[in-house]
């Protein structure tokens, strides 16, 4: 099928929300508030799968809608154990179809009016509580051993660090991941930063959602947009 139009897309959220039980609709409305694109997350190379699925729930749970996998050497896989099905609720991308993925996914956030913010210690570092998320912020997270690439460390337009006080050279990156985006959510909760969905962005992650639930939703767009 061809990709539907606002119009479209809006015909067949009011066929799908009715079917869907009260109780799941008004969550629905509710949880729609509260997501944002504001801020979002990027994984490079994360290679186990139990992080990478605590990375998605936290994200589903701190309302960050989006996130975006760089597959360079690692494929990203899902622990349905950990994630508890977070991923249905949250709009995935994948970059992994060019030599270097990263500048890829770097380009693309950009385009879209992303600062990208490296977190790993770096000369120039700024502390997570002093972030300025003013700007779009797509926070990059790194593989569980080496940490973020060369190109990711050189290209980012921030490097941010979250301070520590023990002996231990970094945090697991689920937690770190969870940490950073507590804090940012929180600050940027609390701004006046316009940092909700706009009207066309929750039709279509509804959309997603609704589709996700409405076992006949294929069928039933099928219907109504047949050529």
């Amino acid at each position: 099928m061809t990709a539907l139009n606002k119009e479209q897309k809006q015909l067949l959220l009011n066929k799908l929300l009715p079917i869907i039980s009260d109780h799941k609709r008004e969550l629905f409305y509710q949880i729609i508030e509260k997501r944002s694109r504001h801020l979002t997350v990027v994984m490079e190379d994360i290679f186990q799968s139990q992080n990478a699925s605590a990375v998605v729930r936290s994200a589903d749970c701190f309302g960050v809608q989006d996130v975006h996998i760089i597959e360079n050497r690692n494929e990203y896989t899902l622990n349905p154990d950990v994630a508890l099905g977070s991923y249905k609720w949250l709009s995935m991308y994948k970059y992994n179809d060019t030599e270097n993925n990263t500048k890829a996914a770097f380009d693309h956030l950009r385009s879209q009016g992303y600062q990208i913010v490296a977190t790993t210690p770096h000369i120039n570092d700024v502390n997570l509580s002093d972030l300025d998320i003013s700007k779009k912020t797509a926070l990059v997270f790194g593989t569980e051993m080496k940490g973020l690439s060369d190109y990711a460390i050189k290209n980012a337009d921030v490097h941010m660090k979250i301070p520590m006080y023990g002996f231990t050279e970094s945090f697991n990156i689920s937690v770190s991941a969870a940490m950073c985006m507590h804090h940012l959510t929180e600050k940027m909760r609390r701004s006046n930063i316009a940092w909700s969905l706009s009207d066309e962005e929750k039709i279509d992650v509804l959309l997603n959602w609704s589709r996700s639930v409405v076992k006949s939703a294929s069928d039933i767009e099928k219907q109504m947009f047949a050529q």
